[in-house]
């Protein structure tokens, strides 16, 4: 790594929830001054995203350049017609990323926001009420668990350049002209010291930056010598993330992986049917059962961190608009690692005895669930090796 890409003076404060992620929000949106840009995969119609939505309009009111993003298929076609049609009376400008599949498969499923390009949130967290679910009318038992970071520093500005890249790209432009911006886009790595910590802003699409965060997560884990904690609710990476956890785990490592269950029976199959290989080989799964587990998070060794929005499957690793940041930091790794360990406590532990005695039937179930996923990952991705 060139010199020249390292900086010093950037803070980065860890968000646990909506419950700090939307007044922190809030509170910069309301101080803005110049520019925001916001990007979601899901935008609610629920009391947080209200909320947002009005502090929005009134940034606009009173003069700030406010750019707003939503993914077609995360807020879903009606709720993005309803968002345009009450926006069209406000100088609130919105742009809709990939209706109709025109542009492929890709979704966008980052959150971020930079704000007058000093400040920039990052993380897993949509704009939308902890109790609210992602699946359905009813209402969550529990607040989802979820994780952002708000972040200040020169690592900011890579943040909006990525963010105006977005924009321009999504941009009813001529095709070639789009193509343009997006040779543009930043490298998918780019390191900036924190003081005595090293920030690293990742982003993953399908076109210039495939498998940047998963190589980032490999080499962290190929590189640990204590333990891996990780929390992702759609477990489903290629067999290259598997193998990194399963050897780190037999060398020692004590690898724990806390996994969201019952958003989608499918994805839980799927993640089963890696269960007995991992367990075999040492790895710790902890099933999250208490609310919706939304977090893609992970600490390792007491120093590295990354939050983001790309869960470890196929679709996130390869194939979406994702962005995480890494953050090497020992405070701010033993706070994440004690909230996840705190869900470990509150999660369910997968017992291996159970899985090494399924029954046939649950073997052939969970089997049948990866292949059918594997045959939809290769079509997907057009046969390219993303695993």
């Amino acid at each position: 790594m060139s010199p020249e890409k390292f900086s010093s003076g950037n803070t980065v404060t860890l968000l646990h929830c909506g419950a700090e992620f939307f007044p922190a929000l809030l509170t910069q949106i309301e101080e803005a001054k110049n520019e925001i840009f916001l990007e979601t995969y899901v935008f609610a119609t629920d009391e947080a995203a209200i909320y947002v939505l009005n502090a929005l309009k009134s940034a606009a009111l009173r003069g700030v350049v406010v750019n707003l993003i939503t993914d077609w298929i995360g807020t879903g076609p009606k709720q993005n017609a309803m968002l345009s049609e009450s926006l069209k009376l406000t100088k609130v400008n919105h742009r809709i990323f990939n209706r109709w599949f025109l542009r492929g498969v890709a979704r966008t499923h980052r959150k971020v926001c930079v704000i007058d390009g000093k400040v920039a949130f990052v993380g897993g967290i949509n704009i939308n009420h902890d109790l609210s679910s992602e699946h359905g009318p009813e209402s969550l038992q529990s607040n989802r668990w979820d994780f952002s970071v708000m972040v200040r520093g020169p690592v900011v500005n890579l943040i909006h350049r990525e963010a105006e890249i977005q924009w321009r790209r999504i941009s009813p432009l001529p095709r070639g002209k789009r193509t343009h911006l997006s040779t543009k886009r930043i490298s998918g790595r780019s390191v900036f010291a924190m003081g005595s910590s090293l920030v690293a802003f990742l982003i993953c699409d399908n076109f210039h930056n495939r498998l940047t965060i998963q190589k980032e997560y490999l080499k962290a884990i190929n590189a640990a010598t204590s333990y891996v904690l990780l929390a992702n609710p759609y477990f489903a990476p290629g067999r290259t993330f598997r193998d990194a956890l399963t050897a780190a785990a037999v060398r020692g490592v004590d690898v724990k992986l806390l996994l969201g269950t019952g958003q989608y029976q499918f994805q839980d199959w799927v993640a089963r049917s890696y269960y007995r290989k991992l367990l075999a080989s040492g790895v710790t799964l902890v099933e999250y059962k208490k609310t919706q587990l939304h977090a893609k998070v992970a600490v390792i060794d007491d120093l590295w961190v990354t939050v983001g929005s790309s869960n470890c499957d196929g679709l996130s690793l390869f194939v979406n608009h994702e962005a995480n940041l890494v953050i090497q930091d020992h405070t701010l790794a033993s706070a994440l690692a004690y909230c996840i360990r705190q869900g470990i406590l509150d999660g369910v532990a997968v017992d291996p005895r159970e899985f090494m005695v399924l029954p046939w039937y649950k073997r052939m179930l969970y089997g049948m669930a990866f292949l059918l996923y594997r045959a939809a990952m290769r079509l997907i991705t057009l046969n390219q090796p993303w695993n």
